[in-house]
């Protein structure tokens, strides 16, 4: 890893940061609260859909003693939306953990390591923005970023190579900023390094020095591992109405959106013939089709195909929890995979 090349871009993206940086809600201090928090939730999440839930989080549960003690039911539901529930979970966790200790978010990326649900890149996220540590945080900005930078055409997805470059950042660390060097790589990747479409370098403070700018290469890096394809799955909904009554369930309490409330589905797309035998029985008398709908949606390893009757019951049978609108809204956190027919 080239480290004098690294060590040449850190006066001007901090210069570039200084005028260009963008004006985010979690930006407003260094309190490790909120960027702990923030970083959680950008995992995997645009900024502009983490925004208002950040905001909604906060004034739940304004401080960590607060999101220790918030009932994992309202925090499900705050997170409602944002996916990737374990982070949720792993967030309470930590939480109690550092209330426990009085509220104390450890200095270093080291012992941050230790809580849970706290990996490489928020470790370092949380130590150099808060602490002045000299800590590289390590996301798909960074290393495309400096992939790009130094030219390197290895895959930068393996342990390996995060491992080289955050330790070649960490040697380069300019002491007294180190949280705004960490923020300006994110933000140069963020909003001009980026991944897809046309190139920016024309605005890229590092243009200078970037070796794949200068050998015309932007757009082959960085590389990547082949990808493992999605395994398909298909499964049929029942938005199953009694009344303003709608029927829920919730999931078991390990697996896949582990514990979240879920409308009745079976595996397979079913016909709506199959659909009147499959419901029949239950004990839901007169039944009417009033709509189907086809839709989908994409986790990190699996697709759902899916297909959504909405169905008019006579009866609310007891084999279900049947919500009002309002505790819909309020109450029962359900992923956006069954949301999106409601």
């Amino acid at each position: 890893m080239n480290i004098d090349l690294l060590s040449q871009i850190v006066s001007p993206l901090l210069d570039w940061f200084s005028e260009n940086q963008r004006d985010l809600p979690w930006r407003k201090d260094r309190e490790p609260y909120h960027v702990w928090l923030s970083e959680i939730m950008l995992q995997q999440t645009r900024v502009e859909a983490v925004k208002g839930y950040y905001q909604r989080f906060l004034a739940a549960a304004p401080d960590v003693f607060a999101l220790a003690e918030l009932p994992e039911a309202q925090l499900m539901k705050l997170w409602e939306g944002l996916g990737y529930y374990n982070r949720a979970r792993n967030l309470h966790k930590c939480a109690k953990e550092i209330a426990a200790g009085g509220g104390v978010f450890p200095h270093t990326k080291e012992e941050l390591l230790k809580l849970p649900g706290i990996g490489d890149y928020t470790a370092g996220a949380i130590a150099s923005i808060c602490f002045d540590e000299p800590a590289a945080a390590v996301d798909g900005n960074v290393l495309r970023v400096c992939a790009r930078v130094l030219e390197d055409d290895r895959p930068v997805d393996t342990p390996q190579f995060k491992k080289e470059l955050s330790a070649a950042l960490s040697a380069v660390y300019p002491k007294g900023r180190c949280g705004d060097f960490t923020q300006a790589l994110m933000e140069l990747g963020a909003t001009v390094c980026v991944p897809n479409g046309a190139s920016k370098c024309g605005d890229c403070p590092l243009r200078t020095l970037c070796l794949a700018k200068k050998h015309d290469t932007m757009l082959k890096l960085p590389t990547r591992l082949p990808k493992r394809g999605r395994r398909q799955e298909e499964h049929t909904l029942f938005l199953l109405r009694c009344g303003e009554l709608t029927a829920v369930e919730q999931r078991p309490k390990t697996g896949l959106l582990a514990g979240l409330w879920q409308l009745p589905n079976t595996e397979g797309l079913l016909s709506e013939s199959e659909v009147g035998s499959y419901l029949s029985g239950i004990g839901f008398g007169e039944l009417r089709l009033r709509s189907a709908r086809d839709g989908g949606h994409i986790f990190t390893h699996i697709e759902w195909k899916l297909r959504c009757y909405e169905i008019e019951c006579e009866r609310a049978v007891d084999a279900f929890v049947w919500a009002t609108p309002e505790e819909l809204l309020e109450r029962y956190s359900l992923p956006t995979a069954f949301r999106q027919f409601l």
